[in-house]
């Protein structure tokens, strides 16, 4: 394996921690397989949902030391919370889970679940079977149907 080799699964693997989708294109974009992309898609996914689960509460103080002046006047019941408190109700951990790879970020739906649960372990096992069956599904997608998409959603 080539340094460039380990560049490239690297830079797919730090798109999909941010950004879920990311990973896929980034992996059709280099010519990676479908079995490679999806892993690591997965594995960027996985690294972001470990780190702000096992660091959720240091996170917190860092975030909240940061930012202090500008919660002081920051709504406790904005119309983003209140979607996140209504997806948690309608669907619990398992919904967040299933939502997060399509809908939030991979950092997102962490702390969405983080702040509606403790269970560090629940947390991590239902976002690996989401990451995973999203990351196959997706970047399945994007192989088959990746020019087709192309052509449509370019003027």
């Amino acid at each position: 394996m080539t340094i460039e080799e380990v560049l490239i699964y690297l830079t797919v693997i730090a798109l999909s921690a941010l950004k879920f989708v990311a990973g896929p294109l980034a992996g059709l974009k280099f010519g990676l397989n479908i079995v490679t992309t999806s892993l690591l898609t997965f594995s960027g996914t996985m690294a972001s949902v470990t780190l702000f689960t096992n660091f959720n509460k240091q996170i917190q103080k860092l975030t909240h030391w940061l930012f202090k002046k500008k919660r002081e006047n920051k709504k406790i019941f904005s119309k983003r919370n209140r979607r996140f408190v209504t997806i948690w109700k309608k669907y619990g951990m398992k919904g967040v889970a299933f939502l997060t790879p399509i809908l939030l970020t991979p950092i997102l739906g962490t702390l969405v679940a983080n702040s509606f649960s403790d269970n560090k372990r629940e947390i991590i096992q239902l976002m690996a079977i989401s990451a995973l069956f999203w990351a196959f599904i997706i970047t399945t997608i994007l192989f088959y149907f990746g020019e087709v998409l192309k052509s449509i959603f370019t003027f």
